[in-house]
């Protein structure tokens, strides 16, 4: 637009040349300083223009010129969308006659320059959609003429100053969309000719106040997107008849919607969505005869939709969605006959829709998802609605077949039918739809077989827009992938068919669909080689082969596809070498080969990948042979390395020690031979080398590993003393079974002491006389003392009335005495939680004013000594660092006489994830809500410790009761897992497990936690834990407990989570994870919902139904450490 910088006072005082001639002069010397004499910008301003300077126009850019400032007679200042960057010039405080000054939409910083208060002639005063930060200055506060301001889309921060609530004449405030702090005071009354207020996406807080209902002028308020809290104020429903817009959403308000809420008859637009509005939605709602849009959704409203918003005959957008709303669909909708939008989505609706529902013919979106709908789909559907382009009935209860009428509808974008039990055959006329972008037909009974059934499949290859197709979960779907999949448009991103009845092998043409990122064929009887072709599909970032019957080599083509980040093939036929040019996926994070027939050596090649990509590498049980590569040490980025079960050879390499963020290796049941590497990371959690033929001393640098957790070096040949220090002080954390020639180390390892050669190398005693009488010596008193211990041992043992749990050898235990004075008697100010089968303290123990948690176990509960038991053992045989850690033991008797039992666990200072997911205030602040990033890495955290438990324990632990109240949150806010009470110690075999008494009976869990298998009976199985590891990643990104009131019989959260992957992640997250992000851009907003999307996938896989669709534990830590490593990577 360009400049105009109009002097009224050529208007005002034509008459007064010498005026003009004023004028005109500071216009010319303005131009002067802003642009300068050799510049073509503002060439019309010079003295021969037909007009005089009235008519002068033009465009600046650049620093907007402080001799503005001089232009003394300017009233209008319009500088809108100039690209004007740098300062406001605090010179334009000099202009006292201006009356409007408009800058918007210019690129200016800094702030705003508390001159403008000189203005006292300023009537109207636009700085938006700039990027100005700081305050508002209180000097705007005086400007007693000035009716309009808008600082909307900026960065200005801390509190609206008081003065600004006494502009009296202001009759539009908008200074939405900044950062703005603090209460809206009730000085808000005061504006009295106010007309436009908006104060949306700021942080404001506190209460709306009750002067709000005063301004009878207002036709448009909205203050959502604020931190506001208490209740609707009942005031509001005071408002004049002439309000237009009402919009209280993503706030923290609570309580009910007014009653009379029907009294603002004027009112076109009204949301509330986001909130924790609650009770029902009133029938005077059916007053507001003028609306046109009304947004209900993801509150906890409940009951029954009212028939009488059957009454709003201009509704054209009704969502009522993410609510607790039951019953069934009111006969009364059918008559919004302008109804374009309406979602009622995950909700408790049952019953059939009503027919006068599908005479809506206005309808262009119908979102009726995660409900107990049923019936059929009416077979003249495709007659019903012409504009259709988004229809979404799944996870209902719809039976019968897809009508043939539905491709009729040829403005269909979106179609989601899954999660139902429809029937038969897809229609094969759905090509008809050349709009459609998504189609969903997951987990229903539709059939198609080698006679019939897949047309539809050809028939979609004339849908060229089509993005997204699932058809997976479809156990009817038999015979042959139809090779016509490969005819679909090359706009297709994403084609899952796994979990069906499809065998034949992938079409070789599968490179055609160029546009792919996500291919799923998994869990199902596909075979033959994986095609060549599948090089030719560049923009794959994912790509699922896993537990199928395919065979052959890898062919090496897979190397071109750069972009892939994800690859599973594990559990499948493959055969052959692994190519080299996996080495040129520059971009992978996750890649998993095992359980497969490959062999070979592993080429240097794939060790030479960037940098910051391979995170995860899962090579086990192949027949892979020859030496390491020492270009390993290049994987900057790997975190899990798991080589088990091949015939790899040789030395371990050195370079190993630079893989800088090594946790976990594996390298176990190989034929590696030389010495154990010094030079490890010291970050390494896991080391298994155990059933190779490696030989020399175990290096004492391994004892320098702090957070060595597990350390496996049985059934090799080594020699020498067993360190004492870090790991190897003590014995749960390590075996060396099968090394016959170790000597030393700590007592319980029960290895003998080591000879005069061994003792002579490390201390380099010279004289043989003195070591002999040393190590005669030495060996004699060990024998005395071994024989001591077991003597007192064994009379301890016999004295025992009652078997008490190995911990208590491991560590020094607590007396009751010690307990009581340090928790003040066990008093509720010291009180941090109750659960089953026991009490939380704080306690403080006095000898050296350590802060623990000590957990009282209350003996007159059925099962809690079973439960102290349980526990005591599951603890005694794990170390991890984010499992809870044990400090000691008590089994004693309290003062009144009653046998007492207690554990003593470290104290977490954060408190458990339920208080951080779910806190107590109302005020939701940074303080007391969880970042994206702290989410990641707590989630890191539990699904380390899980595979911990599942994979590398011996005997494998099933904890049984994963919850946020069991996962606590130490100093830095990593996570611990805590509470073992009712965990299990699987047996060895996998077959004794099945018929073993591992019943479930007794087993209690946590309502909505608890794997579904468990109720029916079935045995514990670590298949059970991953489940509650969905439920628990669902519940920590999207703040929604299992167990809350929107979830039902049909809705649960699982399914409240899956239905928002297609395109509506961000409408379910926890809203304060938004409360960490200081920008809120498209990018940093793509890369958060990219980073969501992947989470709540993992989520979803962890938590299906059946125990067999849920991935194993050892993937699922896998991936949600590439997801976090990769946020971390790509984070602003």
């Amino acid at each position: 637009m360009p400049l105009l910088l109009l002097l009224y006072g050529c208007i005002f005082f034509s008459t007064l040349a010498a005026a003009e001639d004023n004028d005109e002069a500071a216009l010319l010397a303005f131009k002067e300083a802003a642009v300068g004499s050799n510049s073509n910008a503002l060439a019309s301003w010079n003295g021969s223009t037909n007009g005089g300077h009235c008519s002068w126009e033009g465009g600046l850019t650049g620093i907007l010129s402080p001799a503005v400032g001089n232009l003394s007679s300017l009233m209008v200042l319009n500088l809108d969308s100039n690209g004007l960057t740098g300062n406001i010039p605090e010179s334009l405080g000099r202009l006292r006659h201006l009356r409007y000054l408009n800058l918007r939409r210019n690129n200016f910083t800094g702030g705003i320059p508390a001159s403008l208060g000189n203005l006292s002639s300023l009537s109207s005063l636009d700085l938006s959609e700039n990027q100005l930060k700081g305050t508002i200055p209180a000097s705007l506060g005086v400007l007693k003429d000035l009716r309009y301001l808008d600082l909307a889309f900026n960065n200005l921060s801390s509190e609206t100053p008081a003065s600004l609530y006494n502009l009296s004449s202001l009759i539009s405030l908008q200074i939405q969309n900044n950062n703005l702090i603090g209460p809206i005071p009730a000085s808000l009354g005061n504006l009295s000719s106010l007309s436009v207020l908006n104060l949306m996406f700021n942080q404001l807080e506190g209460i709306i106040p009750d002067s709000l209902g005063v301004l009878k002028d207002l036709w448009f308020l909205d203050l959502g997107f604020n931190k506001l809290v208490g209740h609707l104020p009942s005031s509001i429903v005071n408002l004049s008849a002439t309000l237009q817009v009402l919009g209280l959403g993503a706030t923290g308000i609570r309580g009910s919607i007014p009653s009379a809420i029907g009294n603002l008859a004027g009112l076109q637009k009204f949301g509330v969505q986001d909130t924790s509005i609650s009770g029902i939605i009133p029938k005077s709602i059916g007053k507001l005869g003028n609306l046109t849009q009304l947004y209900l959704q993801n509150t906890k409203l409940s009951g029954q939709i009212p028939s009488s918003i059957g009454n709003l005959s201009s509704l054209a957008v009704l969502t009522l969605a993410f609510n607790q709303l039951e019953g069934i669909i009111p006969d009364s909708l059918g008559s919004l006959k302008n109804l374009w939008f309406l979602s009622l989505a995950f909700n408790h609706l049952s019953g059939e829709p009503p027919v006068s529902l599908y005479n809506l013919s206005s309808l262009e979106m119908l979102q009726i998802q995660s409900n107990m709908l049923n019936g059929n789909i009416p077979s003249d559907i495709g007659s019903r609605f012409p504009g259709m382009q988004i229809l979404d009935i799944s996870a209902n209860q719809f039976t019968g077949p897809i009508p043939a009428s539905i491709s009729n509808l040829t403005s269909l974008q979106l179609l989601r039918f899954g999660e139902n039990s429809l029937s038969g055959y897809v229609p094969r006329t759905l090509g008809r739809l050349r709009a459609l972008r998504h189609l969903f037909l997951y987990n229903n009974s539709l059939e198609a077989d080698d006679r019939e059934g897949w047309e539809f499949i050809t028939s979609l290859s004339n849908s060229s827009q089509l993005q997204l197709l699932d058809i997976s979960i479809n156990g009817a779907f038999t015979g042959h992938l139809p090779s016509s999949l490969v005819n679909l448009s090359t706009t297709l991103q994403s084609l899952d068919f796994g979990s069906t009845g499809i065998r034949g092998s992938i079409p070789s043409a599968i490179g055609n669909l160029v546009g792919l990122e996500n291919l799923g064929g998994y869990d199902i009887s596909i075979s033959g080689a994986i095609p060549d072709s599948i090089g030719k599909l560049g923009n794959l970032n994912t790509l699922y082969l896993y537990n199928t019957n395919l065979s052959g080599q890898i062919p090496s083509s897979i190397g071109n596809l750069s972009n892939l980040a994800i690859l599973t093939a594990d559990h499948d036929n493959l055969e052959g070498p692994i190519p080299s040019s996996i080495g040129k996926l520059k971009s992978i994070f996750i890649l998993d080969l095992s359980m497969n027939q490959l062999n070979g050596s592993i080429s240097k090649e794939i060790f030479k990948l960037p940098h910051f990509s391979l995170s995860y590498i899962d090579l086990s049980y192949n027949s892979l042979f020859g030496p390491l590569p020492s270009e390993l040490g290049s994987l900057g980025n790997l975190n899990t390395m798991v080589l088990s079960g091949n015939q790899l050879s040789g030395q371990i390499p050195e370079s190993i020690g630079d893989c800088s963020v090594l946790q976990e290796l594996w390298l176990d049941n190989n034929l590696f031979n030389g010495s154990i590497p010094k030079s490890l990371n010291m970050g390494l959690l896991t080391l298994n080398l155990s059933m190779n033929e490696l030989s020399g001393t175990i290096p004492n640098a391994l004892g320098d590993i702090s957070g060595l957790q597990q350390l496996d070096l049985s059934f090799n040949d080594l020699q020498g003393e067993v360190p004492k220090g870090g790991v190897f002080a003590n014995a749960t954390y390590i075996s060396i079974y099968g090394n016959d020639k170790l000597c030393g180390g700590i007592p319980q390892l029960q290895l003998p002491p080591c000879s005069i050669s061994v003792m002579a190398k490390k201390r380099k005693i010279s004289k043989s006389v003195m070591v002999t009488s040393i190590s005669v010596s030495a060996f004699v008193i060990l024998v005395l003392v071994a024989a001591l211990t077991l003597f007192i041992h064994k009379r301890l043992k016999r004295s025992e009335s009652q078997l008490m749990p190995t911990i208590e050898e491991q560590y020094e235990r607590v007396s009751y005495h010690a307990l009581s004075n340090g928790t003040n008697g066990f008093s509720e100010g010291n009180l941090l939680g109750q659960g089953s089968y026991g009490t939380v303290y704080k306690c403080t123990l006095h000898d050296d004013e350590t802060i623990a948690a000590v957990k009282v176990f209350n003996l007159e509960q059925s099962g809690s000594a079973r439960s102290f038991i349980v526990e005591c053992e599951a603890l005694r045989t794990v170390r991890h660092r984010c499992l809870i850690k044990i400090i000691t033991c008590c089994s004693s008797i309290n003062h009144q006489g009653q046998e007492f039992k207690a554990l003593v666990f470290e104290f977490m200072t954060n408190g458990s994830l339920n208080g951080w997911l779910h806190p107590k205030s109302d005020m939701r602040t940074v303080e007391n809500t969880l970042s994206l990033e702290q989410r990641l890495n707590i989630a890191v955290d539990i699904t380390s410790a899980l595979d911990y438990l599942h994979n590398h324990c011996q005997p494998p632990i099933v904890h049984c009761d994963l919850k946020p109240s069991n996962i606590l949150l130490a100093e830095d806010m990593s996570a611990r897992v805590g509470d073992f009470g009712i965990s299990r110690i699987l047996p060895q075999s996998a077959s004794k497990t099945l018929q073993n008494s591992n019943s479930t009976i007794g087993i209690k869990g946590s309502i909505g936690y608890v794997a579904p298998e468990y109720g029916e009976g079935s045995a514990v199985t670590t298949y059970g834990d991953v489940y509650s590891l969905g439920i628990l990643l669902l519940e920590m990104f999207t703040g929604r407990s299992p167990t809350d009131d929107m979830f039902g019989d049909t809705v649960d959260l699982h399914k409240y989570a899956e239905h928002a992957l297609s395109g509506r992640i961000l409408d379910i997250v926890d809203s304060t994870i938004w409360l960490h992000v200081e920008s809120k851009d498209g990018i940093i907003r793509r890369r958060i919902n990219d980073c969501l999307v992947s989470v709540i996938k993992l989520a979803i896989s962890c938590s299906k139904q059946h125990p067999r669709d849920r991935m194993m534990m050892r993937d699922a830590a896998a991936e949600m450490h590439a997801i976090r490593d990769s946020y971390h990577m790509f984070s602003y």
